[in-house]
C-alpha cells in the first residue's frame, strides 16, 4: 500500500528514503541512541538512530527513530521487535512527522490496548512516560465507520483493511439513492482499529477519492 500510494509523487528511491526505511518507536526515557541501536541492529543494517528530546531540557521524550538501509529490514523490525516499542513506519520528514507522530502516540498508543501488550505502568522502564502524559481524549473502539464519495467493492475494501492484523469483518452497505460508499469495519482489538484509522483515514482509494475513517461505538468501555 505504501509503495503504490507514493510512487505517483516521486521516484522509487524517494519512497524508500522517506517512507519505507525509517521506523518510529516508543522507548524508555533512559535509552541512549546506542541503546536504541543495540536493540534494533539484529533486524538489519542501521543507517542512524535518533531520540526525540525536549528542546528546553534536553531530556528524552521516550520516542525515537531507527533508519535502516533497506525497506525489508524496517519491515522485519516492525514485525519482530517487542510489542512494547509500538513500532510503525515513520512519516516522511517533510510532513512534520515528529510533531504528528508524537501527538499520535501520546494520545492513542500508550494505553493498555486489549490483546496487545501489558500497560506501561506494569513495566518499570516505561513508568515515567505513563505518568507524564495526559490521558487519552478521543473515544476509541474496535469498530470503524468508513465513508467514501464512491461506492465500495466488498472484496477490495476487505483486502485493504485486512492489511492491518485482526480484521474480524467488513460490512459494505449500499444506498440505492446515492453513489456514495459506506462500510463498517471491526477488528479483534482496539489497537488494530486505532492503527487502521491512523493509516487509512485520508487514504486515496481509488486514487483521487479520500476515505473518511472514524470510530464507532462497540458497546465496550473506551476508557479501558
Amino acid at each position: 500500500v505504501f509503495i503504490a500510494q507514493s510512487r505517483a509523487s516521486g521516484s522509487h528511491r524517494d519512497v524508500e528514503d522517506e517512507e519505507l526505511t525509517r521506523i518510529f518507536v516508543m522507548i524508555p526515557k533512559t535509552y541512549t541512541e546506542e541503546d536504541l541501536r543495540e536493540k534494533f541492529k539484529m533486524y538489519g543494517d542501521i543507517e542512524y538512530c535518533s531520540i526525540i528530546k525536549n528542546k528546553t531540557t534536553g531530556e528524552s521524550k521516550g520516542l525515537g527513530y531507527v533508519r535502516y538501509l533497506k525497506p525489508s529490514q524496517a519491515a522485519r523490525a516492525i514485525e519482530e521487535c517487542d510489542r512494547s516499542y509500538r513500532a510503525i513506519l515513520a512519516e516522511p520528514k517533510n510532513k512534520s512527522s515528529e510533531s504528528f507522530e508524537h501527538d499520535y502516540y501520546s494520545n492513542n498508543m500508550r494505553q493498555d490496548l486489549r490483546g496487545n501488550t501489558l500497560p506501561f505502568c506494569m513495566q518499570p522502564e516505561f513508568c515515567s512516560f505513563e505518568k507524564t502524559e495526559t490521558r487519552i481524549q478521543e473515544p476509541v473502539s474496535k469498530r470503524l465507520s468508513v465513508i467514501s464519495r464512491l461506492p465500495f467493492i466488498q472484496e477490495q475494501l476487505f483486502a485493504l483493511f485486512d492489511l492491518v492484523p485482526g480484521l474480524e469483518y467488513c460490512d459494505v452497505q449500499r444506498d440505492p439513492h446515492t453513489n456514495s460508499g459506506y462500510a463498517v469495519i471491526q477488528y479483534s482489538t482496539a489497537a488494530s482499529a486505532i492503527y487502521a484509522k491512523y493509516k487509512l483515514h485520508g487514504f486515496e482509494y481509488p486514487p483521487g477519492n479520500r476515505l473518511t475513517v472514524i470510530f464507532l461505538e462497540d458497546g465496550n468501555d473506551s476508557s479501558e
